[in-house]
């Protein structure tokens, strides 16, 4: 069976993710959260530039519009 991009997103809820940004930023934490334009909530979230961890931010909320790509963690 051929899975969606929905279908991966629902079973990454929970999960680890790694969201990287049109502005070359790195998200890594845990899925809580998406809709239909894929903005998302991410929970015990840290960023990344440059693969280094520059801040942690706790819960985040991330426009989709802004997302290059989501990998789990």
């Amino acid at each position: 069976m051929e899975a969606r991009p929905f279908d991966t997103l629902n079973q990454a809820k929970g999960k680890g993710v790694i969201v990287e940004l049109k502005s070359g930023k790195q998200f890594v934490g845990l899925l809580r959260s998406f809709d239909q334009h894929v903005n998302m909530v991410l929970d015990n979230c840290d960023e990344k530039v440059d693969n280094v961890v520059t801040r942690k931010l706790g819960t985040i909320f991330i426009r989709g519009d802004t997302i290059i790509f989501i990998s789990t963690a």
